[in-house]
């Protein structure tokens, strides 16, 4: 009976220390990112649209287009005081500092309506000094089908500052570009298709067949089988309801529905003109060895004069002498490790010693020789 006891509580005991041993181990373990819907895919159709117009600045202190310079805002302005009736004399040539011709840019959100304000763009299109303290005129703003969306008109903000004189000039700021919040009034609304058809597509930002099945097995899971079916690795299509108040409201479920997000393919990216050298976690290292030398040439000219002999009738020349260095430091052999976590992977490359614009040629070198499972995209 004594030993029954014993056995018994030993095993409770060991049931303890495996369960705490299992709990450590699921902490430990790494977990896989958990995203929602509306941070992976969009809806197709539902987009913002670019809005771009050409219209005028006026009241400028001086600090317009020179309309010698810049004939089409002479132009632009003769049309405009056309229609407002005023007719301006054959031959007539205007000075005018205080207009400059400009640009007007905004974009057009979903689902906007007629009467809905729009933060507008205006920046200089001729040779302006300053669009400071400027009005814009009202601009149509048109769409790539050349239809008219918005007008704009209002007051310039412009983030900036500057004074010259006596050929000396201060500028803090951008002068020829400001924004008129709430400047342009929606004159016409973009169809969307959300109410328009049985089914509705969402596009993925990413092509992934695994995300893409995710998406289409948490709706399903959600809404019941047969709701979404994943068309290809980036396309999702979805059964809408008939209403649409239904279909807003399935849409708002839908975005905030959390699924698995599968890890990256292994992408290293570099940007040759900063750089810059990012790469993902999935990005693995083989054993290899790498030796790496810079070689550098150095070019310098040096003045050399000539001076003749005294009554020799000669003259004094001027000759350059060049002396052309070349130097190649060399590169010890250095052995990488394999590395299966991004971290092995920046010490064993942080091994080399090599400068952002050489570890661009090494991880060319490594992947050519099979060693780097990664892909090199160049910005």
């Amino acid at each position: 009976m004594a030993m029954h006891l014993l056995n018994s509580r030993s095993t409770r005991w060991l049931w303890i220390r495996l369960g705490c041993f299992a709990a450590l181990l699921g902490a430990m373990a790494p977990l896989q990112a958990a995203v929602r819907i509306k941070e992976v895919a969009s809806v197709q159709g539902v987009r913002p649209n670019q809005l771009v117009g050409y219209g005028l600045v006026v009241g400028l202190d001086g600090t317009g287009d020179q309309t010698t310079q810049t004939p089409f805002t002479t132009q632009s302005l003769n049309a405009m005081l056309q229609q407002l009736g005023v007719t301006i004399p054959q031959g007539t040539g205007m000075q005018l500092k205080n207009v400059a011709s400009v640009l007007v840019t905004a974009t057009l959100p979903a689902f906007a309506q007629p009467g809905q304000p729009l933060d507008i763009t205006v920046s200089s299109l001729g040779n302006a000094k300053s669009l400071r303290g400027g009005t814009l005129i009202g601009t149509p703003l048109r769409g790539a089908d050349n239809q008219i969306y918005a007008l704009a008109q209002g007051n310039l903000i412009v983030a900036g500052a500057g004074a010259s004189s006596g050929g000396s000039k201060v500028q803090v700021n951008h002068l020829l570009a400001g924004r008129i919040p709430g400047g342009a009034t929606v004159e016409r609304a973009v169809s969307n298709p959300l109410a328009q058809g049985e089914f509705l597509q969402l596009d993925l930002n990413s092509s992934d067949f695994n995300t893409a099945r995710e998406v289409a097995k948490v709706i399903n899971a959600r809404f019941g089988a047969g709701t979404a079916s994943a068309m290809d690795g980036r396309v999702i299509r979805v059964k809408m309801p008939p209403t649409p108040d239904q279909r807003v409201s399935f849409m708002a479920d839908i975005e905030n529905l959390s699924l698995e997000q599968a890890a990256p393919a292994a992408r290293i990216v570099v940007n040759a003109r900063t750089g810059s050298v990012v790469m993902n976690q999935a990005v693995t290292l083989g054993a290899c060895a790498v030796a790496h030398g810079n070689l550098s040439v150095s070019i310098s000219t040096t003045p050399v004069v000539s001076q003749p002999g005294p009554l020799s009738g000669g003259q004094t020349t001027v000759t350059e002498r060049t002396d052309i260095k070349m130097q190649q430091d060399g590169g010890a052999l250095v052995q990488l490790p394999a590395g299966t976590k991004l971290t092995d992977v920046v010490k064993a490359l942080n091994s080399l010693g090599a400068s952002p614009a050489d570890l661009l040629a090494i991880l060319q070198a490594i992947k050519a020789a099979g060693a780097l499972s990664a892909e090199i995209e160049v910005i």
